[in-house]
């Protein structure tokens, strides 16, 4: 565990983790958590180098944060996860689930490797995320922001493995919000569209697939920002943020 040099909780702070927090998507989400007042733990698999310049940039935000690695592949890790991050930080109000794998698997090709390792990182470790987080919010609620995909709604027959994992994340967001409302926390999701290109992606593959309208990391986390700070009465929610691209 790597922690920011402001090492002591501030009270009243409120304390998210963000999974896949180091780099792409989940950085920018972890920078407007931090930005918005919140001490922040980010989580990350491989990522060791961009986990450490991320923290920086949270320091920088007069926040507080932590860096702690998992394989989310792993359910135990997952779980531990979770605990750690909420022992450092002294408590947990805000869990963002954004760790996420992603490439190609055309269907004829796919291998049950490939099929495992999208359900286990995209789904299983989302779950178990979950369930841990659950346990640390029982006493004061908070906020679960789920980070699935418009591919979960959308035929996308070269990503069948992916797309199917992000389906489960939008089911698990409707059920976990029934089934912790009466816990006082909210569970809700965003589902980005085309706002970074994919790693793999030329500028002009990308270009051609975004007809050139494409939105931005910060969208996505504007959105997470509004799920970490709303009225827990909003959940079980799926937003889209897609520029509007018909499902």
């Amino acid at each position: 565990m790597i922690t920011s040099q402001r090492r002591e909780p501030v009270k009243n702070r409120a304390r998210a983790l963000v999974t896949g927090g180091a780099v792409r998507i989940g950085r920018d989400i972890a920078l407007a958590l931090a930005a918005a007042g919140m001490d922040v733990a980010i989580g990350y698999h491989r990522s060791a180098d961009a986990a450490r310049r991320t923290l920086a940039e949270i320091e920088a935000r007069r926040a507080r944060g932590i860096v702690l690695r998992a394989n989310l592949a792993d359910p135990r890790a997952a779980r531990r996860l979770v605990s750690e991050a909420t022992r450092a930080l002294g408590g947990l109000d805000v869990l963002v689930n954004n760790a996420a794998v992603f490439s190609r698997t055309p269907f004829a090709t796919v291998t049950p490797a490939e099929y495992d390792r999208f359900l286990d990182v995209n789904l299983r470790g989302t779950f178990f995320c979950c369930q841990r987080a659950a346990e640390a919010m029982e006493s004061r609620g908070g906020h679960i922001v789920n980070i699935a995909d418009v591919g979960a709604e959308r035929a996308w027959p070269g990503y069948l493995p992916y797309t199917l994992s992000k389906a489960g994340v939008v089911a698990l967001t409707r059920g976990l919000a029934a089934a912790l409302r009466g816990q006082g926390i909210a569970v809700n999701c965003v589902a980005p569209g085309a706002v970074l290109r994919p790693e793999g992606f030329s500028p002009a593959r990308w270009r051609a697939v975004t007809r050139g309208r494409a939105g931005r990391p910060e969208d996505v986390a504007a959105a997470v920002l509004f799920f970490a700070t709303c009225p827990r009465y909003i959940t079980g929610q799926v937003l889209r943020v897609d520029g509007g691209e018909p499902a």
